[in-house]
């Protein structure tokens, strides 16, 4: 699996942003998405993931009612719409697959078995 992520930019607080990732090959639907970020000189954290299967979501508190994230099997896309974007979310935003993600493991990046390449997000305050 290939994923390419897109749709990163500068922005001011308060604005609005889509970041999409397009995975390759035919079995998408099997795998779990997740969207990771790392800052200059922080971890690779994470940020939300969608389930595969029922496509359940799952965030991290501090983007909890700002950040959605989405899938389209049919398209082979996830996307992660970013609303209300602060300073704070500014950071190299990944998206990630793995297929064996369960809820004691995504959030660890380490689970997931794909990455894409980052897409920069720039807020300026």
């Amino acid at each position: 699996v290939q994923l390419q992520a897109s749709g990163g930019g500068l922005v001011q607080a308060g604005d609005s942003l889509r970041l999409s990732c397009v995975a390759s090959g035919r079995t998408f639907s099997s795998y779990s998405m997740g969207w990771f970020r790392q800052a200059p000189g922080k971890e690779r954290a994470f940020v939300a993931s969608t389930r595969r299967g029922d496509g359940r979501t799952y965030y991290v508190d501090s983007v909890k009612g700002r950040f959605t994230t989405s899938r389209d099997n049919a398209k082979n896309t996830v996307y992660l719409q970013m609303n209300s974007l602060k300073p704070e979310d500014a950071a190299n935003y990944y998206c990630a697959a793995g297929r064996n993600i369960i809820m004691s493991t995504i959030g660890n990046p380490q689970a997931y078995d794909y990455w894409g390449q980052g897409t920069l997000v720039t807020v300026s305050s």
